[in-house]
């Protein structure tokens, strides 16, 4: 037998009650087409490009130094993890320079010619141009330091010669014991020369003019300007030491005829060496 709806249940569904399903659909399709309508409206407005963005201010860039960490480790900038102020002025950038030269006494290098190398000139009775050269050296090297100029005694080719800094050197030789008995002038006196090719001409040139009016008003030795060679104008000392420190070297006397100055009185040989060495630091 079939079952027949009561009226009952047909009013409710025909009632106030029975319109909530057609409400709710109205309200979904509206929502949806709104959704859609927004969707299309967006896609039809600009998009911002490149050109409309706002340019960030530049930011000061910190210039390397050798007291600054590596780059390629951000971590070392900032070990502490703050952040550094943005208004923090770039490093300036300086020219390294070296320490300041500090004023100290005059240096001077005084060679024994042939000393710890061989015994130079020699005469027929022993007497040996290393011996002399020595002893005058060491006179030489005392007064010096006796009126506090700060002095290095040298070899001949002592291996401080090397790239040899200081106010003045002076290399000192004796002269030949061979008897030139008709040689003019006489083999007698004595003689000073620079390199040939100096680096500091002018000061070499004072040097030598220093030395040859002191040595000759102290021991009254000629200047045996003739007998000068290109073995002391091509010493090879001054090819050793620094470039910058004038050298000169000097031919105190002949082994034979100036034998009684040189051997008896090296102490008058030293002072004119003495003499010229001051005139030369002292600008006399």
């Amino acid at each position: 037998m079939t079952r027949r709806k009561s009226k009952h249940a047909s009013a409710v569904n025909k009632g106030a009650g029975g319109a909530g399903p057609n409400v709710s659909r109205a309200i979904v399709i509206i929502t949806c087409v709104a959704a859609i309508v927004a969707l299309v409206k967006g896609f039809r407005e600009p998009t911002a490009t490149a050109d409309a963005l706002p340019t960030p201010p530049p930011t000061a860039t910190r210039l390397p130094d050798a007291a600054s960490p590596s780059p390629s480790n951000p971590a070392d900038d900032n070990p502490a993890g703050d952040n550094p102020a943005s208004d923090s002025p770039a490093a300036e950038v300086e020219t390294p320079q070296g320490p300041t030269p500090t004023p100290g006494p005059p240096r001077i290098g005084i060679v024994a010619g042939h000393w710890g190398s061989d015994e130079g000139a020699s005469c027929p009775d022993g007497l040996t141009e290393v011996d002399v050269n020595l002893e005058v050296a060491e006179l030489v090297v005392q007064s010096l330091r006796g009126l506090g100029y700060e002095v290095d005694l040298l070899k001949e080719f002592d291996i401080r010669l090397n790239g040899y800094l200081a106010d003045a050197l002076v290399s000192i030789h004796a002269d030949s014991c061979q008897r030139f008995e008709n040689a003019t002038p006489p083999p007698t006196g004595f003689k000073v020369a620079s390199v040939v090719d100096s680096y500091v001409p002018e000061e070499e040139r004072r040097l030598v003019n220093c030395l040859t009016e002191a040595y000759a008003a102290r021991t009254n030795l000629p200047f045996h300007e003739n007998s000068i060679t290109g073995h002391m104008t091509g010493y090879h000392t001054f090819y050793a030491i620094d470039g910058r420190t004038p050298g000169a070297i000097i031919e105190t006397g002949f082994l034979w005829l100036d034998r009684e100055l040189l051997t008896q009185r090296p102490d008058v040989v030293a002072q004119g060496i003495v003499d010229g060495v001051v005139c030369f630091v002292e600008g006399e």
